[in-house]
């Protein structure tokens, strides 16, 4: 069992992308999601992965996860048979100050939306933040990907 332990945030400008060391382009959707639980089917870079997400805890920091890599015929399969909209992004992974940030491009029907995540190894950790991070929506429903599938950025 493995905890995931993260801050979401909005980003207020592109400046992230010419700091990013990597990226990776990503098509995921949903077999499940209910608000005690989601399983997530996503292809990575040309890799397949199923991930189960349990229910957030009240600040929305911390929730249970698991994830495993799937051959990627499984996983092209299996967007198949998911809920409404598939969801499609470049996620750019940027260093600052000893972390990591995970920044979310959407794309498609959540087109001009950006997230950035950072995961953290305790729930009261302390981090510096890039001057394109913008306000703090941890927490926040609308913001998972899972309620982006069912109710885009478009439609808001």
């Amino acid at each position: 069992m493995t905890l995931e332990i993260e801050h979401k945030f909005l980003v207020k400008n592109s400046d992230f992308k010419k700091e990013a060391y990597k990226k990776a382009t990503i098509k995921q959707g949903f077999l499940n999601s209910h608000k005690k639980r989601v399983v997530r089917v996503r292809i990575a870079n040309g890799k397949g992965f199923l991930t189960v997400k349990g229910k957030s805890n009240k600040a929305g920091t911390v929730r249970f996860e698991w994830e495993k890599e799937i051959a990627l015929q499984d996983a092209e399969n299996l967007l198949l048979l998911c809920e409404k909209e598939i969801i499609e992004k470049i996620r750019y992974y940027v260093k600052y100050d000893g972390f990591v940030f995970e920044v979310d491009e959407f794309f498609g029907k959540n087109k001009g939306l950006i997230i950035a995540e950072i995961e953290l190894e305790h729930e009261h950790q302390s981090f510096s933040k890039p001057s394109w991070l913008g306000k703090e929506v941890t927490g926040k429903e609308k913001y998972y990907n899972s309620c982006l599938s069912k109710k885009p950025f478009s439609k808001w």
